[in-house]
């Protein structure tokens, strides 16, 4: 059982789910434990737990906008997924986050905006293997998962059962991307 999720748009962990995106752009919320904007891979296995704080469709490129559903967070929420980080890597500057335009559906203000977001701290990409549940998981969205922060305990009633989830890209196809975007960051 995954006691622990990270919030991400509810877009992004629809386009993970969907086998769409293998990567997350992370910089941290304003709730972490290393302090605002700083983000830490504390746990490498971990449910999707999908918000819709902040998402906005000029947030995402206009092929993405038509399936962004913008509004408040809701009383209940269904978690389809958890993810495993496979790599991360630190993102030096904005001229090697363009090398990866190809792989993601954030818009360039959306990426701009990530940069210039406390420029002192680094911004991440985490490579996920994403596996979709089995059973996917109903919780009640209440006042203990709130906040812009990126770890969320599971109360021991919401823990997600990973058990027989199927992963939603192929080891091989994975490992290729990965692979990819390794090259794009070391070049």
């Amino acid at each position: 059982m995954l006691d622990v999720a990270l919030k991400e748009w509810k877009i992004v962990c629809d386009l993970l789910i969907g086998g769409e995106l293998v990567f997350l752009l992370r910089k941290g919320g304003i709730i972490e434990d290393a302090g605002p904007g700083r983000f830490e891979l504390q746990h490498r296995r971990f449910a999707l737990y999908p918000s819709w704080a902040h998402q906005r469709p000029e947030m995402l490129k206009p092929a993405f906008r038509n399936r962004l559903v913008v509004m408040d967070e809701p009383n209940e929420l269904t978690m389809e997924g958890f993810g495993e980080a496979a790599h991360i890597w630190e993102v030096p500057c904005r001229a090697v986050f363009d090398r990866l335009e190809a792989w993601h559906p954030w818009s360039a203000e959306q990426i701009d905006v990530r940069f210039n977001y406390r420029p002192e701290n680094p911004l991440y990409l985490v490579a996920v293997r994403v596996y979709r549940l089995a059973q996917p998981k109903t919780i009640q969205a209440g006042v203990v998962y709130g906040g812009c922060r990126s770890w969320v305990p599971l109360t021991p009633k919401d823990a997600v059962d990973e058990a027989e989830a199927t992963a939603v890209v192929d080891a091989e196809q994975f490992q290729s991307i990965v692979n990819q975007i390794e090259q794009a960051v070391a070049a």
